[in-house]
């Protein structure tokens, strides 16, 4: 069982993802915070194959990045935390839609999403203009930006919903990405020096 999970992380993310989007097509009434969030949980999907498989690329880019060459299991393992960080991010704005705090959280990480995305074009240094999973990073980074707006403007968080959930936000994604530094055999702490590494090596092209 655990080979088949770690070999099929990204099928059974899409599967339990799919799942939701059925079970919430059948409830009468979704509140606005809600169907944001089934928006998300659409567009996470479409993100994580465009980012693996249509047309992929994204883990050797990371490759190439840590400088560790990855085994396909390990790629295709790699997308355990981030399937259990989506199914996270993903349900609990959805079953606590009163609590702002976690809805801060899924707009922000759709937001961080588009930036990471954008930037990594300079991180790089890639020729074309696009990394792969960018078309539907930043399309969870227009929703995100609505998300907030609509939270702002019809005044439902209070100052303190919005840091809790940027906090929130970084705990979560810092937890799912020192999981995957460990699976890689690298220290998380490392990643910034890695990444200055990387920028230093673009400039001198």
């Amino acid at each position: 069982m655990g080979k088949f999970i770690r070999r099929y992380a990204l099928e059974i993310y899409t599967v339990l993802a799919m799942l939701f989007m059925v079970v919430t097509s059948f409830m009468i009434v979704l509140s606005t915070i809600r169907l944001f969030v089934v928006v998300f949980n659409f567009l996470f999907i479409l993100h994580e194959w465009e980012e693996g498989a249509y047309p992929g690329g994204f883990v050797d880019l990371i490759s190439s990045l840590i400088e560790v060459d990855l085994t396909d299991d390990l790629r295709r393992a790699s997308r355990i935390p981030t399937g259990v960080f989506l199914v996270a991010v993903t349900l609990l704005p959805f079953i606590f839609d009163s609590i702002p705090l976690f809805s801060v959280t899924i707009a922000v990480y759709g937001c961080f999403e588009g930036f990471v995305h954008v930037m990594g074009i300079k991180i790089f240094g890639l020729k074309k203009k696009y990394t792969p999973g960018m078309v539907t990073a930043l399309m969870e980074a227009v929703v995100g930006i609505g998300l907030i707006c609509y939270l702002a403007v019809n005044h439902l968080a209070a100052w303190y919903d919005y840091v809790g959930g940027i906090l929130l936000f970084f705990i979560c994604f810092a937890s799912m990405q020192k999981t995957l530094t460990l699976m890689v055999g690298i220290r998380y702490r490392d990643m910034p020096k890695l990444i200055q590494k990387q920028i230093k090596r673009m400039r001198e092209r």
